[in-house]
């Protein structure tokens, strides 16, 4: 076994996204002299970051008071909301201001490319004294003795797809820290497995969670209002009893973002989140705006979306969970960038005064405390009942719900709902379930997965072993397939797996890792919970470039 090197820093940070780049720019705001290194598994920072977004500047104001002075890639202010009820493939209801849950209300708010800010971040990072490694994904978790985070080890290179080491071997680097923040997203491996080790779940709802699929389209000018937020409720998911909804956000030079969340506490396993978002593009309201228009880009990505009830203990020896890793979005906003950089920001601060202390490795119990007396809790504690109310009751009613409790109590109503089910454990047999039949592309509105993955730019080494892994490789055919048609060919929205059939009607459950665009889906959605999503090559994966 080769022997690693190592390299030693006050503060190893894994993920270049919001979270994890707003706690690196603290850091060394308040003391320059603490060494800094966050890690990026992307080719580039950016290059694996899908939101939304329409951006809440609370945290940035914090962070960068003078962020328009600085140049910050915010620029497209929401001039108009809009909240349609789909009723089917034609009809709607245009929600009358008023009856929107204040949640929904975007005064004040930008609509941007989170990939484009993060790169942002990442240069004030590092003319602040940050190191950034793109490029290296960490792939292991290193331990103390006594049972501490020490670091993390990112991935060795040149390994082929049999395990064996090819001539570009490059062997993998630890980085110890004092202290190790892990930013890496939503469901983040290594999060995971902290999460296992250190029973940080305990007494907490099961974390749900939507897929996100976004497109982005440059469409005819006289069809642009720049500063338009649509979103929507009900058709197509009506139709199969699942929830979801879409979002179109006007963004400058004739650009669109476009997109569609699937709750994945669906139980039809004929449904595919891929085309229910194809197909609500052929809605009346939605048309109206990309007819005409070209798609430049597609890319999807899981989100969390349990609220403060699912939200494990954020502190371990040696480290902290933060930003999505674990579970900040605010999803009765439908925003959850304002609050990880907040909750990096309070890890920040939390970090300097231990290592300030002398500490080091030790628990951050006060992070706890600090966090709880944060804006970005006291949020999320306030919208707390939105997601439960929506599994509950239902999109409408949910909504109904929400908006007595947020607009006329304040999120103060003194009771919180739980959804104690997970989402991989709804699942109903595919004999008792409404089949669906979703129409063929026609490549104008509606477009097929390998023309959608093409426009991720995403690329893996091939000759490397496959970083999508099962418990059983039995179970796709022997289990899933007679009870469930194998529901990981349609939710995975990148045609990573397929049932592959021979002549004689032997069938062959294929896995073209190489279509990964890393939302993590398949590591939760798959009701065996045989999957599990591991780190590839580092920066293997999408190449977004403004998403």
């Amino acid at each position: 076994m080769v022997e690693r090197e190592s390299m030693e820093y006050d503060v190893v940070i894994v993920g270049a996204g919001p979270a994890g780049l707003s706690a690196a720019c603290r850091i060394k705001q308040i003391n320059e002299e603490i060494s800094v290194v966050v890690v990026e598994k992307g080719s580039e920072v950016g290059a694996h970051i899908l939101s939304g977004a329409v951006f809440e500047p609370t945290a940035l104001n914090e962070l960068f008071p003078d962020w328009k002075a600085m140049g910050a890639p915010i620029k497209t202010e929401v001039k108009a909301d809009q909240i349609h009820l789909l009723r089917n493939e034609t009809a709607d209801i245009n929600i009358p201001h008023w009856m929107i849950p204040n949640t929904m209300h975007n005064h004040g708010n930008y609509i941007i490319s989170m990939g484009s800010l993060t790169r942002w971040l990442a240069e004030q990072a590092e003319a602040l004294g940050v190191e950034i490694f793109p490029g290296f994904a960490a792939s292991e978790i290193v331990y103390n003795e006594d049972g501490s985070v020490k670091g993390i080890a990112t991935g060795d290179m040149g390994i082929g797809l049999d395990g064996q080491q090819k001539d570009s071997y490059m062997p993998g680097m630890e980085l110890h820290g004092k202290y190790t923040l892990f930013a890496e997203g939503c469901r983040g491996h290594l999060g995971k497995q902290l999460i296992k080790k250190f029973n940080l779940d305990a007494g907490k709802d099961p974390q749900h969670y939507g897929i996100g699929i976004k497109e982005i389209w440059e469409i005819p000018a006289e069809k642009h209002q720049e500063g338009l937020v649509v979103h929507t409720a009900g058709w197509p998911m009506t139709e199969s009893g699942s929830a979801g909804g879409g979002f179109l956000y006007h963004l400058e030079g004739n650009l669109v973002a476009m997109g569609f969340i699937v709750d994945l506490s669906y139980s039809n396993p004929h449904v595919s989140p891929f085309h229910e978002m194809q197909r609500y593009k052929t809605h009346p309201v939605i048309r109206q705006y990309l007819e005409g228009g070209e798609r430049i880009c597609y890319g999807a990505r899981a989100i969390t979306k349990g609220g403060i009830q699912s939200q494990p203990k954020m502190t371990f020896p040696g480290g902290l969970l933060i930003g999505d890793d674990a579970g900040t979005l605010n999803f009765a906003k439908i925003k959850g960038n304002h609050t990880a950089m907040k909750s990096g920001m309070v890890a920040a601060e939390t970090v300097v005064a231990a290592i300030s202390a002398g500490k080091a490795n030790t628990e951050l119990t006060e992070f706890t405390t600090a966090y709880q007396n944060s804006w970005a809790y006291e949020e999320l504690y306030r919208q707390r009942n939105f997601g439960p109310a929506q599994h509950k009751f239902g999109n409408v009613i949910g909504s109904a719900y929400a908006f007595i409790d947020i607009n006329i109590f304040n999120g103060k109503l003194p009771w919180t709902l739980h959804d104690p089910k997970p989402d991989h454990a709804q699942m109903k047999p595919a004999a008792t379930s409404k089949k669906i039949n979703y129409p063929k592309p026609d490549g104008k509105l509606m477009f097929d997965k390998p023309s959608s993955v093409f426009l991720s730019y995403t690329n893996h080494e091939e000759d490397q072993p496959c970083h999508l892994t099962l418990a059983n490789a039995d179970i796709p055919l022997s289990e899933n397939l007679p009870l469930y048609d194998e529901p990981a060919q349609r939710y995975c929205p990148a045609g990573v797996y397929e049932i592959v059939e021979f002549e004689g009607g032997n069938k062959k459950f294929q896995i073209n890792a190489q279509n990964c665009v890393h939302c993590k889906t398949c590591d939760i959605k798959d009701p065996a919970q045989n999957i599990t999503w591991v780190c590839p090559e580092g920066a293997g994966g999408p190449n977004y470039p403004n998403m």
